[in-house]
């Protein structure tokens, strides 16, 4: 099976791998949205869970990753839910990991562990400890294929960053210990800035505070109101909206006419309708240096500074006046 992708090209695959791809749970990921809420209120605001996987998978196969790795990157988001981590919100859950405590579950109760046992993998021993692929995942603030591939992967879909940057990006990185870093400064300052422009500039844009803000709304009163119970959240996006739009409720009808792409949402700090904190994100690669990884902030006083100024505004959070709605 050949696959295809805007940001690494194309890579011919395992049957393994190939099988996989094809099978429920990862199809289910084409309908769920990265952003959660985000492409309610802007059409552009479109990657899916999917195409990030499919990414993962193919960054930790051009990094050299093994083949078990892969399958780890391709399975990692495997049990996100419907609008991504809206539920998060939903259930006032501030690590936003609620797809990582249900991601047991989900594999046992699918196709996947008889899909690896087909080609002599063990599920559990392969998915249920991430700590053993130290490229697909590293604690923050270090790089790793799913953190670079999903900053890389919006920033670029949404035309804040050049395709030619990316590839001389990806030119830098190296494995060194089993993990992703790289080889000089300047590369380390573009990926944080970038990262910022993600997690500070994108996720915490007023029109994405909004968004989360009032699907977070919706779907509170849709589980009262036994609407929606939480074994919907493992459907697609558009199966839950479904359930939204077609219930005779007045205050979810009230609440849903509000979500659209002509909300106009800006930052108040001082006359706000919304304050909203998200997960504190920070980042700061390592570079191989005289055959030692050293944080690139050591080097880089304008890492310093772009680190201070993100933990101050995510610790802060976001500030929202609706304009318009």
């Amino acid at each position: 099976m050949l696959v295809s992708d805007k940001l690494y090209g194309d890579f011919k695959i395992d049957k393994v791998l190939e099988e996989l791809i094809k099978s429920k749970p990862i199809q289910r990921l084409k309908g769920i949205h990265q952003g959660g809420a985000s492409y309610l209120v802007n059409t552009d605001w479109n990657v899916t869970r999917y195409e990030h996987s499919i990414g993962v998978m193919l960054l930790i196969r051009k990094l050299g990753g093994s083949i078990e790795e892969q399958i780890a990157g391709l399975l990692h988001d495997v049990s996100h839910t419907a609008f991504s981590h809206v539920v998060d919100f939903v259930l006032d859950k501030q690590h936003e990991n609620y797809h990582e405590a249900i991601f047991h579950s989900v594999i046992k109760d699918s196709k996947i562990p008889s899909i690896l046992e087909k080609y002599q993998y063990d599920y559990e021993e392969l998915l249920m400890d991430d700590t053993k692929w130290t490229i697909l995942e590293q604690p923050a603030p270090e790089l790793c294929a799913d953190r670079v591939d999903y900053t890389l992967r919006d920033m670029y879909t949404y035309n804040k960053i050049p395709l030619k940057e990316v590839h001389e990006f990806l030119e830098n990185v190296v494995i060194v210990e089993g993990k992703m870093c790289l080889q000089n400064v300047d590369s380390s300052e573009w990926f944080v800035e970038t990262y910022y422009k993600e997690v500070i500039d994108f996720f915490m844009h007023p029109l994405n505070i909004y968004g989360y803000d009032q699907l977070t709304k919706i779907l509170k009163v849709a589980i009262a109101s036994n609407i929606i119970k939480f074994s919907d959240f493992l459907g697609e996006d558009k199966e839950l909206i479904n359930k939204i739009i077609t219930s005779n409720n007045v205050e979810i009808q009230k609440l849903w006419s509000k979500l659209h792409s002509s909300v106009k949402a800006v930052v108040d700090e001082e006359d706000f309708d919304i304050h909203l904190k998200n997960k504190v994100r920070l980042i700061d690669p390592s570079i191989f240096f005289q055959n030692k990884l050293i944080s690139a902030s050591s080097f880089s006083e304008s890492i310093q500074e772009m680190n201070k100024k993100a933990f101050q505004k995510a610790k802060k959070g976001a500030y929202v006046k609706v304009i318009e709605d």
